[in-house]
């Protein structure tokens, strides 16, 4: 006898997501209950605390002097005092609303998951033929070192691949490096390193329509992590080589510029493209955020995506597939890598009122989440 699961999977799903919102409706309900009038004082105190920390953390960002320091001092201790408050009067009542909050969490979470055989669908892997002349391009300075730590060289030419290493000590034209290693008849092309490196030899792969290996040397790996690979363990990654499966993923370009994760425009641009960003990163930002927050310096941004216009955002984020949004715990992950569409994220503040209604309402405009195949910016 045969056994449905995916229906089985699917009446799981729904009851998760009917105990999602049970949960959820119950964490804001109880503290009600118990408090009373209490309560509902309390859940308003909450409000107004969310809304002074956002505009004390905008004037932060873009103040100077005393005043800085004062709104960092109100950003900090407002959540304290309200998170004080509450557990002074509501007791056992705070705890249980926290608890129905995780299983409101987790039961979502669940409830949004894909059934299994979704899941397979969505990965289409297929099995790789055996590489003759795998050819791997690796930074030894990516990730404090990875490469040497890990003995990744001589693993990776104990399974028959040739190593090609960056050299530390000058400018690599990693897209030459590629290229030269196909002209020679590379079968396989493969990188150690950081994520502005998978997107340079990908690109020459993506080129030259042979695969691609994806080695999690780098410091954060955010693309090895959407893959689905193991970034504690970066040698893990030269199974491959060996037993190795295919997936076909998209790439991004921005102009002629290839990458994996995302591209980025405005404010926080500005501050990484500072000279003084790498042996100063906080205090460059500080620094620089009061001017380009403001719009006293860096280029007036203009994005068109299909239909919509995107005037002036502070910043746009324009990502090789959409990042989640529906789930806090999947914030920065992508959930799939081949939609054949860009994520684009847009955020426009102006003042503190900007800033507290887009932490109490993100969906008002001042933060713009949409995909499209492509995206066109400009800068005035």
């Amino acid at each position: 006898m045969a056994v449905d699961l995916s229906r089985r999977a699917y009446r799981a799903q729904r009851w998760a997501a009917r105990g999602a919102l049970l949960a959820a409706a119950l964490a804001v309900v109880f503290p009600l209950l118990y408090g009373g009038l209490q309560g509902l004082v309390l859940l308003l105190c909450g409000a107004v605390g969310l809304a002074l920390s956002a505009a004390a953390l905008w004037w932060t960002l873009t103040l100077r002097g005393p005043l800085r320091w004062v709104a960092a001092l109100v950003a900090v201790c407002v959540p304290a005092a309200v998170i004080a408050l509450y557990a002074a009067l509501l007791f056992w009542a705070l705890p249980v609303s926290l608890a129905l909050w995780a299983l409101a969490v987790w039961s979502g979470r669940f409830a949004l998951r894909g059934t299994g055989s979704e899941q397979r669908e969505r990965q289409r892997e297929r099995r790789m033929p055996l590489p003759r002349r795998a050819v791997l391009i690796m930074n030894p300075r990516s990730g404090g070192g990875k490469v040497g730590r890990y003995r990744l060289r001589e693993k990776a030419e104990r399974l028959g691949a040739r190593v090609v290493l960056l050299d530390p000590e000058k400018e690599n034209d990693v897209t030459a490096m590629a290229r030269e290693a196909v002209a020679g008849g590379a079968d396989l092309l493969g990188a150690a390193g950081g994520d502005g490196t998978q997107a340079l030899v990908a690109a020459v792969a993506a080129e030259h329509d042979i695969p691609f290996l994806v080695i999690s040397a780098g410091t954060r790996n955010h693309f090895a992590l959407d893959l689905g690979l193991d970034r504690g363990d970066p040698a893990a990654c030269l199974n491959a080589l060996s037993d190795g499966v295919e997936l076909r993923v998209d790439l991004g370009f921005a102009g002629d510029q290839p990458f994996v994760n995302n591209a980025s425009f405005g404010a926080y641009a500005s501050i990484v493209q500072s000279p003084a960003y790498r042996n100063d990163k906080i205090g460059t930002s500080l620094e620089m955020l009061p001017d380009l927050l403001t719009g006293q310096q860096g280029a007036r941004l203009v994005a068109h995506v299909g239909d919509t216009s995107l005037d002036n955002p502070q910043a746009v984020l324009v990502s090789n597939n959409p990042y989640r949004t529906d789930d806090p715990f999947g914030l920065g992950r992508r959930e799939r890598l081949d939609t054949g569409v860009l994520g684009v994220l847009g955020v426009k503040v102006e003042s503190a009122v900007d800033a507290a209604a887009l932490l109490l309402d993100p969906s008002r405009g001042r933060l713009t989440n949409l995909t499209a195949p492509e995206a066109r910016r400009r800068a005035r």
